[in-house]
């Protein structure tokens, strides 16, 4: 490829960079500090708690437990009060080293104002207050990680958007603009106090950063933010941060690129939700890997987890009741306290490198406010929503259109009156696991499908989970409810509660048309029923599977994917139907589907119906249909047929053979 001469004096300055930085390993020995003065934290007994905590054998008290604060001045201008676990008002800073937390994390954004000064929301995180954060956490011995975005404002796999100021630059004027912020930035944080352990070179990067896609310019930027940390200070640790360790493969790309353009950092980051970002096995596995063939520590920069599906400001949440998602641990304090050792403890299995763990904004809760609109002062004012109308200017397509509140109050590690919960103290209980009452936790709501005209049975017992992970069914005693009114309203979801142990549950009783399909949403482990026609046993999986996120209702869905051509059918018949008309729809989802032929079928009375149909995307679920088939035997064989390139993949629920008149 020809390079033009302004690209050809950027390759020369990013590897004068590259030669003035050098390459330090992670092989030396770890330079945390230890919480001395938390000695329950080192102690060998269990804790006596309210929620169950299991130890984590051969953890070091170097171990980074570490929570991203950065929206708490803004949250603490607006009038928010935060509280020690007695109740009373308390420093946050003091609160949080009472729990053993050694780090805290703030993100840097170059210049989050309009000209007018207005902040843009998310805390107006600016160099300013990232030093005002770090200053109070070194008071109470609490390092701190700058997570610089090098953006004016958000920056994720999404967005990543250059700094107003830095709009017209060529690449190499860039380059040295972005050396000299994050050395003055730094300079600025560590003189006003702050004990700066590691910084972040871009908040996940996953592709782009600061306006560039191309992995030369990246990676060129990359190491002029290196330069700018070693110039300042060499002992400080420099990360890198990604996301969507769901897929392996990307991760073992960005590190084998790092490698190859020498970008000079000691420890690959990854962000970790797991409603989104696959299991804790594949974690530990894939930063066990690049810790291990490029010679780096390995950390969690990004964790959470919901303790309410409640929403405390009015304005809704990223995480709820619903939503395409997986909910691996209940919506409680433990669920929460659950999600936070696990994680701790799938880094912890990585071996020596694998180093810490930092939750994302355990303190950004509701600001006070009677109604959405007193709250709504407060956000524009002081910054403390996730965005601001202001930020239209820099972000006018999202942060400008969808600017309000915090949508994460409810995975927040404080209650909505600033009080801790007990789910914080987890990040020192994870040194000598707890002791604690063996109680129910919470009770999963039941679901039953019922057709219009069948009686309707309720379940009688319900799942348990207790605080210490088990399971089992407890008695439910239902409230009475008015089954004739069910009948007659139609094809519609109700409400039925009930307790069980003295506590709440519910039931939804989904009255639908009558279907003659077996098992028609894969429910019931028993798939006898179902024909699976694998042609010429091309299709390498084809599986019930049960992931909530790839289903439609429920949690299980008939799943596809082939390393080779998919080929495949699935089909029902049913028999002894009455003589008369039926109209058979499922649904499906899916992509990656090249030269695609898929259509539904039924065949009755020796007659074949058709109905082609498609995938167009994850989560996009298409509905195909056909009306009217006509049977005077009594019976009709419905199903799918599936064929495309390899790599296509995609999932099938909820097959219906309704009679079109009852």
């Amino acid at each position: 490829m020809k390079k033009t001469k302004k690209a050809a004096a950027f390759l020369c300055a990013a590897a004068m960079l590259l030669s003035a930085c050098g390459t330090k390993t992670a092989s030396g020995p770890l330079e945390f500090k230890t919480d001395s003065d938390n000695s329950w934290i080192t102690g060998t007994e269990p804790v006596k708690s309210s929620i169950y905590v299991d130890k984590i054998d051969g953890l070091s008290t170097d171990f980074i437990r570490a929570v991203d604060i950065s929206s708490v001045i803004s949250e603490e201008k607006s009038g928010v009060v935060y509280k020690g676990f007695d109740g009373s008002e308390q420093d946050i800073f003091k609160t949080l080293k009472q729990s053993g937390i050694n780090y805290v994390r703030v993100r840097v954004w170059n210049n989050p104002f309009d000209a007018a000064g207005n902040s843009y929301g998310g805390g107006g995180n600016d160099v300013s207050t990232a030093a005002e954060i770090g200053k109070r956490a070194a008071e109470y011995g609490i390092k701190t990680i700058v997570d610089f975005h090098y953006s004016d404002f958000w920056a994720d796999p999404s967005k990543q958007m250059v700094p107003k100021a830095w709009a017209d630059m060529d690449i190499d004027t860039k380059s040295e603009a972005l050396y000299s912020f994050t050395k003055e930035s730094l300079e600025s944080i560590i003189k006003a106090g702050a004990d700066v352990g590691m910084v972040q070179i871009g908040n996940e990067t996953t592709g782009a950063m600061c306006g560039e896609t191309n992995w030369i310019k990246i990676t060129g930027l990359m190491s002029a933010g290196a330069k700018a940390v070693r110039d300042n200070d060499p002992k400080i640790l420099i990360a890198v941060h990604f996301t969507n360790p769901e897929k392996p493969d990307n991760y073992e790309q960005y590190a084998k690129i790092l490698a190859n353009y020498n970008v000079d950092y000691d420890v690959f980051a990854s962000s970790y939700y797991s409603y989104w970002h696959g299991t804790l096995d594949n974690l530990t596995a894939i930063l066990k890997k690049i810790s291990e063939e490029y010679d780096k520590y390995v950390m969690v920069a990004e964790m959470s987890y919901a303790y309410t599906a409640e929403d405390g400001d009015d304005f809704s949440n990223t995480i709820g009741d619903g939503g395409t998602y997986e909910k691996h641990y209940q919506f409680t304090v433990q669920g929460q306290a659950d999600g936070i050792s696990d994680v701790i403890q799938a880094v912890h299995n990585v071996g020596e490198r694998g180093i810490g763990v930092c939750y994302w904004e355990p303190a950004w809760i509701p600001v006070p406010g009677n109604n959405y609109d007193d709250r709504f002062k407060l956000w524009e004012q002081y910054g403390s929503g996730w965005a601001s109308s202001y930020s239209a200017e820099y972000d006018p397509d999202d942060a400008g259109k969808y600017f309000g509140g915090s949508s994460w109050d409810n995975q927040a590690l404080f209650a909505n009156d600033g009080t801790p919960l007990e789910s914080l103290r987890t990040f020192g209980y994870v040194y000598t696991g707890t002791v604690t009452d063996i109680k129910i936790d919470t009770i999963s709501d039941c679901m039953t499908i019922i057709r219009l005209g069948d009686d309707i049975i309720l379940p009688e017992t319900a799942d348990a989970i207790y605080n210490n992970g088990e399971r089992k069914q407890v008695k439910v005693e239902w409230d009475s409810y008015d089954e004739s009114l069910m009948q007659s309203c139609g094809a519609n979801d109700y409400i039925v509660n009930g307790t069980a142990d003295g506590m709440p549950v519910k039931c939804t009783v989904s009255m639908v048309e009558p279907n003659y399909i077996e098992n028609y949403s894969f429910e019931n482990s028993d798939y006898s029923m179902w024909n699976i026609i694998n042609v010429n046993d091309v299709t390498t999986e084809l599986d019930f599977q049960d992931k909530s996120t790839d289903a439609k209702t429920g949690n299980i869905s008939f799943h596809f994917y082939s390393e080779n051509k998919v080929d495949v059918k699935l089909e029902q018949t049913v028999k002894d139907l009455k003589p008369g008309a039926y109209n058979f729809s499922l649904s499906l989802q899916g992509g990656d589907c090249a030269n695609d032929t898929m259509y539904i079928y039924a065949i009755a009375d020796g007659k074949e119906y058709t109905q082609e149909t498609g995938v167009v995307g994850w989560a996009n679920w298409q509905s195909p249909s056909i009306k009217n088939i006509t049977t005077e035997s009594g019976e009709i064989t419905v199903g799918i047929a599936i064929s495309c390139d390899a790599k296509g993949w995609g999932t099938i629920d909820d097959v219906l053979l309704n009679p079109v008149e009852r």
